[in-house]
């Protein structure tokens, strides 16, 4: 799914770049998409020779800008090495992470690439290097340019040894690098000691920017160039950084299985007191999940990744970081972070609305035809026209400060603050530079560090910040995951993957148990929404099955039972709910009702099916007379002997194939055995989870790289809920209908289906 914006094509004044000892002189015109950046670009210049020519020439000559470096042989090498690589997940001298197999677009040796070397999970004290800064600018340059491939480069002593995977991994979380990252046991330390970024066309003809001196609008503006000059017209320029295509949204690969966490990169969190609620900024799940002081979850906000406005249900927000409660509108604030966007939501009426930036796109009214083209991207670039605004727009937001007439802003990386009017919902503002952003905010800072300090040391020094130390400020980076509730210092641990609460009179410090799970729905990775065919058409992974069957019988009503088995050593935390089962039959078959025999039903209907119930409805419409409807739930069998849970659904078939898909999310925990009051063996609880959640081990997420992932973690292991994915497909073959003794009338017939399904 993807809306066609208009590409910008007029591109500014080239002004002369070197490549690989050439010297490039394209025709001069109007600098458009760098203007902030112009007038230092200029200076950088000034000694360049300005010759125009409405033809590239070319001359030897040696450049003479700063950003940019000659080749080296060393330089020539990585490129030939990743080239040879691109064929191999793994080989003798490399491995491939956060790769996605099945891509094969990703395989094409040619095309735009930038790579992205250095040594990004090591300490950045040692390597010179802030990793926040660094993929900053790749999210830029992804947002500006999204054809362009961008590849990360890493060398090691060992190639993807389980250390630097559990590294990666907390890496990957925290930075959200949807991109591919190459490991080697080869020796480039020239370019990975000082992190670099290499633009080349077929990983050829590069040009080196090391990331210390580089000045993104140099790197924007040789991209240009470069498509100018191979006449590459895929390189779509976006008029605004902010601005999104409704496109697929691509995840870290490296990190799915970590998706079945019940939290995954908690980030975030405020309070309304009066309300007594908290606001979880569950970031890589893409929601907010609001509960009480319990632990209830009350309601969720936000149903996958993307952006789109609406009711919380099927509202979109792509990383959210940061929020605000304010208590005279009942509304909260949200920074959702990938869209560089302000979100506000309305809690009385239970929608979310973006604040900042604003687009005529939400103020036209909509219908069914119109919604239908939107998510098949059939949307004109007419129909979507982005306001203007004379303050810069927001990129990468994760922090918001509320003073007493604006919000305050701030990048992950301390780099950038933008100050909003709260009224106008204007940025009037713009603080640069690290020592800028500190200095501005030090004193909001500063209270929300002293409420750090009373936490656990062993959890601020897992999270502390090596370059906001050098300032004085190591937990600086922690603001927003702190705040107060009650008699209680609430923080989110990243580590964990958990919210911890501190008593301030006692100093006992505690996880937070969350319980009626039933109202985070069915998680949207895996259900299959409408844009999770075009996942498949572009090679992106689909979940797998846990059990398919396939019977013959005949037409009329078909009783289905499953009997599960949970994976030993697991209980469930709570019922399961209706909300996060979803049931769809297709083909000949109808179905009539989803029943399990755990808990009762649930108000809340989950994303999944209502996707399919709108679908459905107008794809396999017909007239009421040939429908059957049956005003019943199904029986259930509550044998208090039989500890497996049952999932029951009702189906009415016609003669023809059809087939059943049953998902559902179960919540589990490990089970403590009461019997062995010593057994706390961590390493094997977190082995054990490990194996539940990614049971077909594969090399590019081994089991010891998650084992000591979770170990990381200062928690009791058995306490960590986690989901185990349910995907059980029916297929059903139903004959014609057999005769009554006239020959004339048909019988109906009545069918049950038991079904055993192992989850071990």
């Amino acid at each position: 799914m993807s809306l066609r914006h208009r590409h910008l094509r007029k591109f500014s004044s080239f002004l002369p770049h070197s490549s690989s000892g050439y010297h490039y002189q394209p025709s001069r015109r109007l600098l458009n998409s760098v203007a902030s950046s112009s007038s230092h670009l200029l200076q950088q210049c000034n000694g360049i020779d300005t010759r125009s020519s409405e033809r590239f020439s070319v001359s030897f000559r040696h450049s003479t800008t700063s950003q940019l470096s000659q080749v080296s042989l060393s330089e020539t090498q990585l490129l030939s090495f990743l080239k040879s690589a691109l064929d191999q997940l793994q080989g003798p001298n490399h491995c491939w992470l956060n790769k996605v197999d099945e891509n094969k677009e990703f395989l094409k040796k040619d095309g735009t690439f930038i790579v992205v070397a250095g040594r990004f999970f090591q300490n950045s004290e040692k390597v010179g290097c802030n990793p926040a800064v660094i993929f900053e600018k790749v999210k830029l340059l992804q947002q500006r340019f999204p054809s362009i491939q961008v590849i990360g480069f890493q060398d090691c002593s060992s190639v993807c040894s389980a250390d630097d995977r559990s590294q990666l991994i907390q890496l990957i979380m925290e930075e959200y690098i949807s991109f591919p990252v190459l490991f080697s046991n080869k020796n480039f330390s020239k370019l990975t000691e000082e992190a670099c970024f290499i633009l080349s066309k077929d990983f050829k003809n590069s040009l080196v920017f090391h990331e210390k001196d580089l000045d993104i609008a140099m790197l924007n503006k040789a991209i240009e160039e470069l498509s100018v000059q191979y006449h590459v017209n895929n390189i779509a320029l976006h008029k605004s950084s902010w601005s999104k295509e409704a496109e697929i949204i691509k995840e870290p690969h490296f990190c799915t299985v970590l998706q079945n966490l019940l939290l995954y990169f908690p980030a975030c969190i405020s309070t309304d007191e009066s309300g007594k609620r908290l606001f979880l900024s569950d970031s890589n799940h893409h929601r907010i999940i609001i509960f009480d002081g319990d632990g209830k979850i009350l309601d969720c906000i936000g149903s996958c990744p993307g952006f789109e406005d609406g009711e919380f249900e099927s509202a979109k927000l792509l990383r959210p970081a940061a929020s605000f409660y304010h208590e005279t509108e009942d509304c909260l604030y949200i920074v959702d972070s990938e869209n560089h966007a302000i979100r506000r939501a309305d809690l009385e009426r239970r929608v979310l609305e973006t604040v900042y930036p604003t687009s005529s796109i939400h103020k036209k009214s909509t219908g069914l035809w119109t919604w239908i083209r939107s998510k098949l991207g059939f949307t004109s670039d007419d129909d979507v026209k982005f306001e203007e605004h004379d303050s810069p727009s927001l990129m990468c937001p994760w922090h918001l400060i509320k003073t007493e007439d604006n919000f305050l802003i701030i990048s992950r990386s301390f780099e950038t603050l933008w100050v909003m009017d709260f009224e106008l919902g204007e940025v009037k503002e713009v603080v640069k530079g690290f020592p800028n952003t500190l200095e501005f905010c030090r004193h909001f800072i500063l209270e929300k560090v002293s409420l750090l300090k009373k936490m656990p040391d062993y959890l601020l020094q897992q999270q502390r910040d090596a370059n906001l130390a050098r300032e004085g400020l190591p937990y600086a980076g922690l603001i927003s995951c702190v705040t107060t509730f009650e008699n209680h210092i609430i923080m989110c641990d990243t580590v964990s993957q958990g919210v911890l609460k501190l008593n301030r009179e006692s100093g006992i410090s505690s996880s937070f148990q969350f319980s009626n799970l039933g109202m985070l729905g069915l998680p949207y990775w895996l259900s299959f929404p409408l844009e999770s065919f075009y996942a498949v058409a572009t090679g992106l992974s689909v979940r797998q099955t846990d059990h398919i069957q396939q019977f013959s019988l005949l037409p009329g009503r078909v009783d289905i039972r499953l009997s599960i088995d949970i994976p030993t050593d697991t209980e469930l935390v709570e019922p399961l709910h209706e909300s996060c089962i979803w049931c769809q039959a297709r083909g000949a078959a109808t179905e009539l009702s989803v029943v399990e025999n755990v808990a009762g039903s649930s108000e809340k209907v989950g994303v999944a099916q209502q996707w399919y119930d709108e679908l459905d409805n107008l794809a396999f419409w017909a007239p009421e007379s040939k429908l059957v409807v049956e005003d019943e739930n199904a029986t259930m069998d509550t044998n208090p002997e039989d500890e497996r849970m049952h999932i029951d659904c009702v189906v009415n078939t016609s003669p023809g194939t059809s087939e059943v898909i049953i998902y559902a999310a179960l919540y589990l925990k490990l089970r403590r055995n009461h019997a062995l009051q010593d057994d706390n063996d961590q390493e094997k609880f977190a082995a054990r989870i490990a194996n539940i959640l990614n049971p077909k081990e594969n090399e590019r997420f081994d089991g010891k790289s998650c084992t000591k992932f979770l170990l990381k973690s200062n928690r009791d292991l058995r306490d960590l809920f986690f989901i185990k994915p349910l995907h059980v497909r029916i297929k059903l073959n139903s004959q014609d209908h057999p005769k009554a003794d006239n020959s004339k009338d048909i019988v109906l017939t009545d069918s049950s289906l038991n079904i055993d399904v192992s989850l071990n």
